[in-house]
């Protein structure tokens, strides 16, 4: 119960987080005007799948962002640092974070396994 409260009723926590966010955000309100829409539709995309506190979600939102102001200053269109499989860049950017495909895809198995008797057999 304890690590519950502390990540997410921590208001220290939430407070710092948020005070970081708005730093990020500004970083983000700095690039060159692809970059921020290409950004705000990866954001928006990835927050569909974010489970949890969503920390670990930002801190991927905040490598991101060091990832586009880096292209941005060497010159590189946005899309030749994603590709145009944006979503698939997506996917790949957030395969250590934990998302609720993940929580779907456990409870899917777990509740078929337990309905057909097959419980450690499927993943």
């Amino acid at each position: 119960m304890s690590e519950f409260f502390d990540t997410y009723l921590n208001i220290p926590k939430m407070l710092k987080s948020k005070r970081e966010y708005k730093r990020q955000m500004a970083r983000v309100s700095a690039l060159p005007e692809d970059y921020r829409f290409v950004f705000k539709k990866i954001q928006s995309h990835m927050w569909m799948f974010a489970s949890g506190s969503g920390y670990d979600m930002l801190e991927i939102h905040y490598d991101l962002i060091e990832l586009f102001e880096s292209g941005a200053a060497s010159g590189k269109n946005v899309l030749d640092i994603t590709g145009s499989d944006v979503a698939g860049f997506c996917e790949e950017l957030m395969r250590n974070a934990k998302t609720y495909t993940e929580d779907w895809r456990v409870k899917l198995n777990r509740e078929i396994a337990e309905r057909l008797g097959k419980a450690g057999e499927l993943q």
